[in-house]
């Protein structure tokens, strides 16, 4: 059979594309996320021993809930007391950190990461900010986020509060916060979102992440009077049978503090009262429908969230002349409006306690919001007793636009003793108009870290 000129160039084509079609191959699937590392509850605490403060949650969620959990510290807790040995500084950060991974492996959690910031003995988020290096600090929390993808964080409350109220803490919370809101933003730390040009070779750029929205985030307190916390998120009791362990989950905490020998400095009768300690969390924020007590892992399903600009709140409108408190107060209630943490508005009221010398710290800020200066007179109404750095009646004069910070130190009466709190509160006059008041209440107790 003869075979034309025209049906044999389309006898060629065909094989052509034949041919095309055999050596075209299927490309390999995009690797997933590691899953070795994916956690149901991410802990983000700041000293290793800060997770004993929800042993019970963490020991509930792994034994008995088949939860995986990771724990992030912001420091290695080089600053600390050593009860067993001379070790200071960063040898006892080495034996902290080792204290806490066996701690943590005999829990269940393995899955443990230090940041570099200093053990800071202080109560101001700001100070401990600074030794964080909070910026670094952040591009950390972030990161492991996207790494870790955890459906629920609990850290540390982010709030001046009498007690331990340690700085550190503070800081962990604020920057773990951050990171709850920034993780699944793409133009946050791009750099660990774009995927290396080649993942199986070595001189790469681009981490290959994935952006990653945590669905809620609890707060707990290391404050001495904790009443304020009641009512406002779920309890752990560690009261309650482990059906896992056949055992308290108050033994399961002991032995978990008895694991950290550097920091038991204390007798049995207080290692078991740590260890028998409810727990009890504040809900911060959730992205998923959950009722405000119930289980940490409510409404939480493993599905990705898309992601959405962070919350902030509406501008404040307070014009005039204002006094308010400064420092840590006045930073706590910027930091609430930018995050939307409205939960946390108003649920400490403000507090604190004494130095070790019953001195008291207490910065103020005279903000003018008006056009033109001011000469604002200081008033203080304090309990009996009290002597302080300013005298009753200063005259501060305040530009427009400006903010005056006056820096206060007040030293309590020596015969107060641990009797109840006491109230010291600041007005301030211009023009005939008074200006606040402002109230803090002081308890006179020291709890071992400066004010």
């Amino acid at each position: 059979m003869k075979i034309s000129v025209a049906s044999a160039f389309v006898l060629l084509a065909l094989s052509g594309l034949g041919a095309g079609r055999a050596w075209a191959q299927m490309q390999p699937a995009i690797p997933p996320p590691d899953d070795r590392y994916k956690a149901d509850l991410l802990v983000v605490v700041a000293h290793p021993d800060d997770d004993t403060a929800v042993s019970t949650l963490m020991a509930k969620a792994v034994f008995d809930e088949g939860k995986r959990v990771a724990v992030i510290f912001t420091t290695r807790g080089n600053a600390g007391p050593n009860a067993v040995g001379m070790e200071q500084s960063k040898a006892l950060a080495d034996e902290r950190e080792l204290e806490a991974r066996r701690s943590l492996a005999a829990r269940g959690v393995t899955n443990v990461w230090f940041l570099h910031g200093q053990d800071t003995p202080t109560q101001d988020v700001l100070h401990s900010l600074e030794t964080l290096g909070h910026g670094a600090a952040l591009e950390e929390m972030v990161r492991l986020i996207r790494l870790t993808r955890p459906e629920v964080v609990v850290t540390w409350l982010p709030g001046y509060v009498a007690g331990e109220n340690h700085g550190d803490h503070q800081a962990s919370s604020v920057v773990a916060t951050e990171a709850f809101d920034l993780a699944a933003s793409p133009t946050a730390f791009p750099e660990q979102l774009t995927p290396p040009r080649y993942n199986r070779g070595i001189a790469n750029y681009g981490e290959g992440l994935h952006p990653w929205q945590a669905k809620k985030i609890y707060f707990f307190s290391d404050a001495s009077h904790p009443e304020f916390l009641t009512g406002h998120g779920p309890t752990y009791l560690a009261s309650e049978m482990s059906a896992a362990k056949h055992e308290t989950y108050a033994e399961i905490n002991r032995q978990a503090w008895k694991d950290y020998a550097t920091q038991v400095d204390f007798d049995e009768a207080t290692l078991q009262h740590y260890a028998e300690m409810p727990e009890t969390l504040v809900l911060g924020k959730s992205l998923v429908k959950t009722a405000q007590d119930a289980d940490v892992f409510a409404g939480v399903d493993g599905s990705s969230l898309p992601w959405r600009p962070m919350h902030e709140g509406p501008e404040q409108s307070s014009s005039g002349i204002t006094l308010t408190l400064g420092g840590p107060w006045s930073f706590y209630q910027e930091f609430y409006r930018a995050h939307g943490l409205e939960s946390l508005e108003g649920l400490v009221p403000p507090q604190t306690a004494l130095s070790a010398d019953r001195q008291l710290w207490v910065p103020l800020l005279l903000t003018n919001r008006t056009g033109q200066g001011a000469d604002v007179t200081l008033h203080a109404n304090l309990p009996a007793g009290w002597t302080g750095t300013t005298r009753n009646g200063d005259v501060y004069h305040v530009e427009p636009g400006a903010t005056y910070p006056i820096m206060i130190f007040m030293t309590a009466p020596d015969d107060s003793g641990k009797q109840a709190p006491q109230t010291l509160t600041w007005t301030a006059k211009t023009d005939g108009t008074t200006v606040g008041p402002v109230s803090l209440k002081v308890y006179l107790e020291y709890n071992g870290v400066p004010q």
